[in-house]
């Protein structure tokens, strides 16, 4: 029961964000150009992007919330608290984009087709797309506690970051509407921070980032 309260904080926030992003893109805010917005495709970078990363996100809530039970260490959960508030919110907002394209949220076509990359081992263990943790790993951060469950997640972390921002980067050279361009960008740089700082915190616990 103790997660009822963030839930409940972190759907709100949810639900004010993307509405606002949303009607921000119906009102035309592609690319900056001011042309009139087109949805996409169902088959486009940007739908794409939308599905795939909305899956990959949800992982890391679900990691950040394993975590946040499992050490009474500050600042990993604070981080992990962080974490699960900003990709829950972005992926409020990717959703809320495939509902106003009226696309669907699952494709038949394998994860990362959009990047060219459908053709890849996926699905080992759970692992769909780059970074993502394993079933296995999921289920062994569940069985940590203190130091060996924050330096297990802060490497599971670190690994879905590098997998996040390689399709972020994805969007940003392929997706088309300017919104969603900007927040994939925002994504990186914001990933590639948290990348520099749970190196220290590794560090600290006498651990690295795994090869």
């Amino acid at each position: 029961m103790r997660h009822v309260g963030w839930i409940a904080g972190a759907a709100a926030t949810v639900l004010v964000a993307a509405g606002a992003i949303t009607y921000a893109a119906a009102d035309g805010d592609d690319s900056g150009s001011g042309s009139g917005t087109r949805a996409p495709s169902a088959g486009s970078a940007d739908a794409g992007f939308a599905r795939d990363m909305a899956v990959h996100h949800q992982q890391a809530v679900e990691m950040s919330y394993i975590v946040r039970d499992r050490t009474k260490n500050v600042e990993v959960r604070r981080l992990a608290y962080d974490i699960a508030q900003t990709q829950a919110n972005q992926r409020g907002m990717l959703l809320g984009w495939l509902d106003l394209w009226e696309l669907p949220k699952v494709s038949a076509d394998p994860p990362m087709t959009w990047m060219g990359m459908g053709d890849m081992a996926s699905g080992k263990d759970g692992s769909l797309m780059p970074g993502m943790a394993t079933n296995t790993e999921m289920k062994r951060l569940g069985t940590l506690d203190g130091k060996q469950a924050e330096v297990f997640y802060l490497q599971l972390m670190t690994d879905h970051h590098k997998g996040g921002i390689h399709m972020a980067e994805g969007c940003v050279a392929k997706c088309t509407v300017g919104v969603e361009k900007r927040l994939a960008q925002g994504m990186v740089d914001a990933q590639q921070s948290e990348i520099k700082l749970m190196a220290d915190m590794l560090k600290a616990r006498g651990a690295k980032a795994r090869d």
